[in-house]
């Protein structure tokens, strides 16, 4: 029988860096996290051949005397948990086992000076063996540089990747983290290269901008909200990309939970659902949420490199995202991707322009100032059918009920059609281009969703025969736990025996779905999330098809007066910057640049 046997300290300390230092920018993740920790003011890192040659990170943070040191270097040591409430843990690490299974399976030189000291101190560890110490002449703070990177571990060097896939780790790594804390300066070098360098006392918003790219600031919008949670209050701040500002990869989405940077599921499907009827399914959007929540609602315990989180709420945490993220682009995007840049769209984007009574005389019936919450009064014509049909012309002809002045309007007045399919409008700043259809679609869905958004009950389809759908008994059981919601969303269902859910009704949209594969969709959403969004998203994606086809086509020759309701109504209207697809639903050219182009300036 084999003999049971405790294993040396050294092997001890490989097999712990085999979970903290998968790769050179892990080793950084951890050698930035303690020094901010430190309470660094400034932070300067310089990795050579990607990080694979070495790392150095550099700060002005408390130092170490020689003793404390030592101490650092061994496992499960650390000055982040002054206590053993480990669930209030307000620093970045606290395991205590970063340095010494990085001096582990590298060669680790660490020199740190007190403010309070006189000179420095300098260690060196060689893949765990101690190989020098003394005196080291540097400024206050602390400098560790790690070299041979699994030099004597072959077997994990040769699943490192290229120099140039472990710099772009490292890269976003560093940018992460230097997001989260815009009061502390970065800087960052690769070899001979400053890849960016950062100022102290920034806004995150500017710290995001920055970093992550400059026409972000002109094609976001800034997020603050606060709301009550658990056991003190949660807080939503950051930036959020117009969602014609969108990528085609989710690498630009950057979380922060608490100040630490994660990647968690369910922060990432709350993006998703908040931007559901906004992008394209293969587009993503591009920013940065910064989610403060007390310590006792979130466990950071989870992983070892501390990279996700756990929510003792987590259903709530997510509907508090969405929320946050729909109600800010729903105040700031009336922009289209290309911002103009006059005080009349300014005053637009803090004040929604009321239609003027003429135009609002145009279409009969109608309520074109209906808000948010309230029901829309609609008669059942057509949009500009009848009392308002379509002249034969795509030119603007003179009418003696539409404003004269331009700037009243930041959309401006129409002054034509283009192939049918775009406006011509003349702003006091410049022209407007409108795609007719895109922007009628956004409008046509925001009607929608306020024609219900008074009601307490979503609409329902009563089926003739209720259905019974089989599903697996922990499937049931997560269903029935969520039936009083999915009942005021317009789903009634009931528990049918141990391993069944019978259908009574679905929601009036959905009343063409397949309750069998709609119910299987929704237990396993809820087995990922806890609680559950998609029957909403359902919903928003069928009242953005139906807008769609509502909505007044491209080819189609407008009036006058309809191109300008048209414009007033998007002035009014959240999110009217981009189509249901996220696509823009407006362009502008300035006068300048019309002018450069017939060579005026």
């Amino acid at each position: 029988m084999p003999q049971i046997r405790r294993l040396p300290e050294t092997l001890v300390n490989r097999i712990a860096a085999g979970e903290v230092v998968e790769r050179p920018a892990s080793a950084l993740k951890e050698l930035v996290e303690n020094a901010i920790d430190a309470g660094a003011c400034r932070i300067t890192v310089s990795i050579t051949d990607g990080g694979l040659g070495s790392i150095e990170v550099t700060d002005d943070g408390c130092g170490m005397s020689p003793d404390q040191m030592a101490l650092a270097l061994e496992r499960h040591a650390t000055s982040k948990l002054p206590d053993e409430a480990i669930e209030q843990v307000a620093t970045l690490g606290f395991r205590g086992e970063a340095l010494p299974s990085i001096a582990s399976v590298a060669r680790l030189t660490i020199e740190s000076r007190p403010h309070d000291a006189a000179e420095g101190w300098r260690r060196v560890i060689d893949h765990g063996a101690l190989v020098e110490e003394g005196p080291a002449a540097l400024p206050p703070g602390t400098r560790v540089r790690m070299e041979q990177l699994f030099a004597k571990v072959p077997a994990r060097r040769k699943f490192l990747r290229s120099a140039r896939s472990e710099y772009a780790a490292c890269h976003d790594v560093v940018r992460r983290l230097a997001m989260a804390r815009p009061d502390i300066a970065f800087t960052f070098q690769h070899g001979e290269r400053r890849i960016f360098s950062v100022q102290a006392g920034q806004s995150a918003p500017e710290r995001v901008a920055q970093i992550v790219a400059r026409e972000l600031a002109d094609n976001g919008v800034a997020i603050d909200l606060e709301r009550p949670g658990g056991e003190g209050v949660m807080r939503l701040t950051g930036v959020a990309g117009l969602p014609t500002y969108n990528r085609g990869v989710a690498d630009h989405q950057y979380l922060f939970v608490n100040g630490r940077p994660v990647k968690d599921r369910l922060l990432t499907g709350a993006v998703r659902g908040a931007y559901a009827e906004m992008l394209a399914r293969d587009r993503h959007a591009v920013l940065a949420l910064f989610l403060d929540i007390p310590f006792a609602d979130v466990d950071v315990n989870v992983h070892p490199a501390k990279t996700e989180v756990r929510f003792r709420d987590a259903a709530a945490v997510r509907g508090f995202i969405v929320t946050g993220l729909r109600q800010a682009l729903s105040t700031g995007d009336r922009r289209s991707a290309q911002a103009p840049d006059s005080g009349a769209m300014a005053r637009w984007q803090s004040e929604p322009v009321e239609p003027s009574p003429a135009l609002r005389s145009i279409f009969a019936g109608r309520d074109w100032t209906a808000q948010a919450g309230e029901r829309v009064a609609e008669t059942p014509l057509p949009w500009g059918s009848a009392s308002a049909e379509a002249l034969p012309q795509g030119r603007a002809e003179a009418a003696e009920d539409l404003p004269a002045e331009a700037a009243d309007y930041p959309l401006g007045i129409a002054r034509g059609q283009v192939a049918n399919t775009y406006i011509v409008a003349e702003a006091a700043d410049g022209l407007v281009l409108v795609d007719q259809h895109a922007a009628h679609e956004r409008i046509v869905l925001e009607r929608l969703r306020a024609a219900g958004a008074g009601d307490t009950v979503a609409a329902s389809q009563a089926l003739l025969m209720p259905e019974v759908v089989e599903l697996d008994e922990a499937d049931c059981d997560r269903l029935e736990a969520q039936s009083e919601p999915f009942a005021q969303l317009g789903l009634v269902i009931e528990r049918f025996g141990p391993d069944a859910m019978l259908v009574r009704a679905i929601p009036g949209v959905l009343k063409k779905a397949d309750p069998r594969q709609l119910l299987r969709d929704l237990a396993d959403d809820i087995a990922t999330h806890g609680a559950s969004l998609l029957l909403t998203e359902k919903i928003e994606y069928v009242l953005a098809t139906m807008a769609c086809h509502g909505s007044v086509r491209a080819g189609r020759v407008l009036s006058v007066t309809e191109m300008n309701a048209l414009l007033r109504e998007m002035e009014a209207t959240p999110r009217s910057g981009q189509c249901n697809h996220g696509r823009p639903t407006w362009v502008k050219l300035s006068m300048d640049d019309v002018e450069k182009l017939f060579g005026r300036h």
